[in-house]
């Protein structure tokens, strides 16, 4: 009996610990890419939406960038908020559920 070659598809053996499928770990499971996914879309809707919310908020106050030019374009400020939030519950939601 030979060395059984890796295939696509087939669990990495690292280890001896079994993985949430009874089989042996597989990468996925050993790093958890899975949560590290959903985190990353978390953060990077809270990002828009905080952004985003600033970006109004500053322009409500008549404050602008230093070096800046033209005027703030408060539509698609809001789209990329409404935008933001969709990720961010995408990524809420993802970590609750998984």
């Amino acid at each position: 009996m030979g060395r059984r070659r890796w295939q696509p598809g087939f669990p990495s053996r690292v280890g001896c610990r079994r993985g949430r499928r009874g089989g042996l770990l597989d990468i996925t499971d050993l790093l958890g890419l899975d949560t590290l996914l959903a985190q990353l879309v978390l953060a990077i809707g809270a990002a828009m939406v905080v952004g985003n919310i600033a970006a109004l908020v500053a322009d409500s106050r008549g404050r602008r960038p230093k070096g800046a030019e033209g005027d703030l374009h408060r539509t698609r400020a809001w789209w990329l908020l409404g935008v933001g939030v969709l990720i961010a519950l995408w990524g809420g939601l993802s970590l609750l559920v998984g």
